[in-house]
């Protein structure tokens, strides 16, 4: 019966079809009747229809879904590389500049396709600016590396760290042999970098490719210019028959800054054993540039002029016909052979744009005989270059035998240059919020600057783009420069905004008058710069953890250094970088959590660098750090490049009161460090944090003391020793009410901070080590008070500021008030959604209570019945 009137129904709905398909409206009344009044038997025939579907197999019916734990655009390429259509070639691809080689940036590029996204080179600051101009990092399929060089290398700890958070369980990396090393170095790191499956693909192994691009890694040799410049040379000639000016080799260029590394490396490294020779020596020093070839496209199919010839266009039958003529065939049809030219657009054979980094001119012999790079300076249509992309100083550029080498790719091909002169802003939102709050207060906000190289600019034989932040080159769907996204600085537009903020200028106004009865009794050291305030991973307004406590105008000391302190040291310093280098003495590292110290080795060379051009001498710096961090220096001074030679370590568990420092040497350090900065104690305790986690306190002889957190949970032992301090830097990751979070990941919210701040009687308590979700402003507690301030970026505090930090608060409520609302709101929502937890938990357990109250009542009722029987019983 049922099958019956399954068969029924399908024959009207076929005949129904079959009228609506021919535009008739007794077909499209027909389907409405039948919906109307068949529906228990076309529910039937549904469900057989479903079970027939089934029973041929359920993995026909329904696609298979991607596991949580799959990020959606991996899942989506490995779903097109199962149906085959992966090598199709992308119909857009471009790359564009994430930093432009300026000296605080280093030089990165960004490949953009819709099946793949690609990163060349990842220095310090890469993430920061990726995450502020929206490159998706989650995306990235491969990251290519041209040398391992810390400008080159300096942020992939974070990046990895990163895209590991994302749910990225694989990245695969391409560069020279000594990147194994460095992968395997940076796993020492405490956390998830251990875990992750880091992948290198060398050069001595086939070429990488996926479905946008073939890449084709090309090892260049160079000689170190220590070796080069011990020969016989004219006056301000380059090596090797250039024609460099005398300028090349001045103070503070980066051909200088290479010279005192490699003299560096010979004076001031410990002499290494047999075995570490082995090691350091296992690779030459090579430089790996990538060829890149995307895939061709095939030309579109013209249907319009198809139809007007007579082809069956919009049917089954011009599939063939299309696949065909796309595939480069001629076909007959009805007698008539078409062409593919006559029908579709020229395929496009796929650019090729080279990344080539030559450090500095030992490599450029290597560049100019290469023979792969001779098969692409031929003419030949196939090989044609569309781009080439120079991470080159000036000196190089300048080199005869490197411009006769450009002129060789021929006037079709694009140049592209990232080095130091560019003058490009990689970070405006920072400019922007400072900008901003200098209108507040000019002194504790000074405007942020920028360092310019002073190297005069190549000319170049053949016409070269400058790079600057965001830049882009496009080769699909046509070659062409595109500069819409191009950062800039607008000043006046960033004041303009600020004052056209509801009550912004009343209360700056409030805030000016009211600061004119504030003694202005400020000393100028000590001087506390808050370089980076925020916590995990750098963001666009607030870098993480590194504070410059500047003791006398010779004298700095840093308080942690994370990834990108040196480039914020060059936004806040500018041209006066080089001395404040010079000035730091010693640096704090607190605990191994890489937003904390990976920036440290960056400090180190930038530092040296300085030293070479100032002219001054060179001295190691005081690393006053766990003695964890010792085996990951190791490591990558043995086998990448060397740099124990310019530190002196003191271990921060020797410094905790009551320990002794047996070592004399160790003794010596401290005695030199305290003596540096006329300091009567240094010293450390362990705090409430991961393993080997310390804080510090300093006390100078004039009487002033300084403490800083690191991070940690409230802690006893940091409240003993910062007794009286006359500031303490205190973490302040969350926000109250995230009190079992604050637990959970071992940090203090702003209450927990200010308390034990209190507890040591500090006379002013600043707060640091936001999390990111604060992005501009944290939210403000019940426990601020007139000993409370909130630290920036770029911030300048003197001991002078302390009265006057307070009454800041208002302006900057103004100025970030649709912030302190929207975070106002999450909390909210966090507090309601608490509360409906806590109610549901509640009713379970009045729920159990009702659900035992009955049983006890009959209980009772039993009881009370049963009470007179046995009396009874008892009187008889």
């Amino acid at each position: 019966m049922a099958g019956g009137a399954a068969e029924a129904a399908a024959r009207l709905l076929v005949a129904a079809g079959r009228g609506a398909a021919r535009g008739g409206a007794w077909g499209r009344a027909r389907m409405r009747a039948l919906a109307r009044t068949l529906p228990p038997v076309l529910g039937l025939w549904r469900r057989l229809a479903a079970g027939g579907a089934m029973a041929e197999g359920s993995s026909a019916a329904r696609p298979a879904r991607r596991p949580k734990d799959v990020p959606r655009h991996v899942w989506a390429r490995e779903r097109r590389r199962s149906a085959g259509t992966g090598l199709a070639g992308p119909n857009t691809v471009y790359v564009q500049v994430v930093a432009a080689g300026s000296r605080e940036a280093g030089a990165a590029v960004y490949v953009f396709s819709e099946f793949n996204r690609y990163l060349f080179n990842c220095g310090e600051g890469t993430q920061r600016a990726m995450q502020e101009h929206k490159l998706k990092i989650s995306h990235l399929d491969s990251i290519f590396l041209s040398r391992v060089a810390w400008a080159n290398v300096g942020g992939l700890p974070g990046m990895i760290l990163t895209l590991k958070a994302m749910g990225l369980q694989r990245c695969v990396f391409l560069g020279p042999p000594k990147l194994q090393n460095y992968l395997k170095a940076i796993r020492l790191f405490p956390g998830p970098l251990k875990r992750m499956d880091l992948a290198v693909q060398l050069h001595t192994e086939p070429e990488y490719k996926d479905e946008t691009m073939t890449v084709y890694q090309i090892p260049l040799t160079g000689k170190p210019l220590a070796a080069e410049s011990t020969l016989p040379q004219s006056p301000g000639a380059s090596t090797q028959g250039g024609n460099s000016p005398k300028g090349d080799t001045g103070p503070g260029s980066p051909r200088a800054a290479q010279q005192s590394l490699e003299e560096g490396k010979k004076k001031g490294s410990p002499k290494k054993t047999g075995g570490e020779q082995k090691c350091a020596s296992r690779h030459p020093d090579l430089v790996m540039a990538f060829l890149c070839k995307i895939h061709p496209k095939k030309g579109k199919f013209l249907a319009a002029k198809a139809q007007e010839m007579g082809l069956p266009v919009g049917t089954p039958a011009i599939l063939p016909i299309i696949t065909a003529l796309k595939n480069g065939e001629s076909i007959t049809f009805e007698g008539r052979e078409l062409f593919p030219e006559e029908l579709c657009t020229p395929t496009d054979p796929g650019p090729v744009f080279i990344v080539l980094e030559c450090p500095h001119e030992g490599f450029v012999n290597a560049v100019c005989e290469n023979e792969t790079f001779r098969r692409y300076q031929e003419g030949l249509p196939e090989n044609k270059v569309a781009l080439v992309i120079h991470m080159t100083p000036e000196s190089v550029l300048r080199d005869s035998r490197y411009q006769q080498w450009l002129e060789r790719f021929g006037p079709g091909t694009q140049h592209l240059v990232l080095n130091e002169n560019s003058s490009t802003v990689h970070n405006p939102r920072s400019y922007k919020i400072q900008t901003q709050l200098n209108l507040i207060h000019p002194e504790i906000f000074p405007l942020l600057t920028t360092y310019q190289s002073k190297e005069e600019e190549a000319v170049c034989s053949v016409p070269i783009v400058r790079g600057e932040c965001l830049l882009k080159y496009h080769f699909r769907p046509q070659q062409e420069w595109q500069r819409d996204a191009v950062t800039a600085c607008d000043h006046d537009a960033f004041v303009s905004e600020a004052l056209d903020l509801p009550d912004f200028q009343t209360r700056v106004k409030e805030c000016k008058e009211s600061l004119s009865a504030v003694p202005g009794n400020v000393g100028a050291y000590p001087e506390i710069v808050f370089l980076g305030t925020g916590s995990a991973i750098p963001m666009k307004i607030r870098n993480v953890s590194s504070t410059l406590v500047n003791t006398s105008s010779t004298r700095s000391l840093l308080l942690d250094c994370g990834e990108g302190t040196f480039g914020q040291l060059c936004r806040h310093y500018g041209e006066q970088v080089d001395q404040v280098l010079c000035n730091i003495v010693a640096v704090f590292v607190s605990h191994m959590h890489t937003d904390h110290h990976s920036g440290l080795l960056n400090i180190l060379m930038e530092r040296r660098r300085a030293f070479a051009a100032l002219g001054q001498a060179f001295i190691p710096l005081f690393l006053v750090a766990p003695e964890q961090i010792m085996p990951w220096l190791h490591e990558y001074h043995n086998h990448c490049e060397e740099i124990l030679g310019d530190i002196r370590m003191i271990t921060s568990q020797s410094l905790v009161k009551g320990c002794e420092n047996i070592k004399p040497k160790a003794k010596w350090f401290v005695s030199a460090l305290l003596e540096n900065y006329d300091l009567a104690e240094f010293q450390t305790c362990e705090v409430q944090h991961c393993k080997n986690a310390f804080a510090c306190s300093m006390i100078h002889k004039s009487g002033w003391k300084v403490v800083y957190s690191g991070d940690t949970m409230p802690c006893m032992a940091l409240v003993q020793m910062g007794k009286n301090a006359t500031l303490l830097i205190h973490e302040a990751t969350l926000e109250d009410g995230m009190e079992k979070e604050a637990i959970e990941k071992t940090h203090s919210t702003t209450s927990q901070a200010i308390q034990t701040g209190m507890k040591m009687n500090a006379e002013f308590i600043m707060l640091n080590h936001f999390s990111q979700r604060y992005a501009k402003i944290p939210l403000f507690s019940e426990d601020f008070s007139e000993k409370v301030g909130i630290a920036f970026d770029h911030m300048r505090v003197r001991f002078g500021d302390f009265p006057t930090i307070p009454k800041l608060i208002p302006p900057l409520k103004a100025l970030f008030a649709d912030d302190i609302v929207e975070m106002e709101e999450r909390k909210e929502k966090r507090e309601m959604r608490l509360l409906k937890e806590t109610a549901l938990v509640l009713d379970e357990l009045a729920g159990g209570e009702n659900k035992e109250a009955p049983c006890q009542k009959r209980k009772q009722a039993k009881n009370h019945q049963e009470l007179p029987n046995k009396k009874l019983k008892t009187v008889n």
